[in-house]
């Protein structure tokens, strides 16, 4: 069986190919819809099919009253982790260090309820009690990541660790901080997605409303696989990709 590929999916692949390379250049005007419909001889609901999917791609902004404009692409920075190492002090302050920026951060902790999904990663029941910690991250001074961090207070209550940004450790990792209790933190599984942010992480990125971000959804646990901590990271994907430095055990 022959598949033809939908009209407003050729005309969209034909101003893509433009805007890749370099014939619609960043901040130059995209068809109109007339002018689209009239060019590929379809309608204009085909025409209007094409531009959204262009917008969707990230590829174009539409601006009220005015029209559909390539959108500038933005040069990338690379975000380095190191998910099975982690040095004395903060991992996010060595991290911006090594780049020659000021990494800085702020939080709010609370004690909060496991949410459903959140308490299957931590192999506790739904609703068990744990401190919730929101951090901000900053690279000379600008949001670069949100996480939401959360650790079971049968863990950490009554510990000197157990206000994350408080007490002898405050700001120190989670494998630090889980060490100076007596518990070996010898693992850390991240799971990659993307989504919408949510209308709250958007702000606090300094992003619009349903910009798409990756989510990595960190769990520490320790040598007898018990997890002590797990966290959803939050980095928008339009100014950052990720970089994961992985050791080589020799063989």
């Amino acid at each position: 069986m022959s598949y033809e590929t939908p009209a407003y999916q050729r005309v969209a692949a034909d101003l893509r190919r433009q805007i890749l390379d370099g014939t619609l250049p960043p901040g130059a005007r995209v068809p109109s819809r007339a002018e689209i419909s009239a060019r590929y001889e379809v309608s204009e609901t085909v025409a209007l099919s094409a531009l959204r999917l262009l917008v969707a791609e990230g590829l174009a902004e539409g601006r009220s009253g005015s029209g559909t404009y390539v959108r500038e692409q933005p040069i990338l920075s690379r975000l380095v982790r190191h998910p099975r190492r982690e040095r004395e002090g903060s991992p996010w302050a060595a991290s911006m260090a090594g780049r020659g920026q000021a990494g800085t951060w702020s939080s709010s902790s609370g004690t909060a309820e496991a949410p459903a999904d959140i308490a299957a990663r931590l192999q506790v029941r739904a609703g068990a009690r744990c401190m919730r910690t929101r951090y901000v991250f900053h690279a000379d001074g600008v949001p670069v990541m949100v996480s939401y961090s959360y650790e079971p207070l049968a863990i950490t209550d009554g510990q000197p660790i157990l206000m994350p940004e408080d007490g002898p450790l405050a700001g120190r990792g989670v494998v630090e901080r889980m060490a100076a209790i007596g518990i070996e933190v010898t693992d850390a599984e991240e799971d990659i997605t993307a989504r919408p942010a949510l209308a709250e992480e958007a702000t606090l990125l300094g992003e619009p409303a349903g910009t798409i971000v990756l989510v990595i959804r960190r769990t520490y646990c320790d040598s007898s696989g018990r997890p002590v901590e797990t966290a959803d990271i939050l980095v928008p994907v339009s100014r950052f990709s990720l970089v994961y430095r992985l050791p080589i055990e020799p063989t």
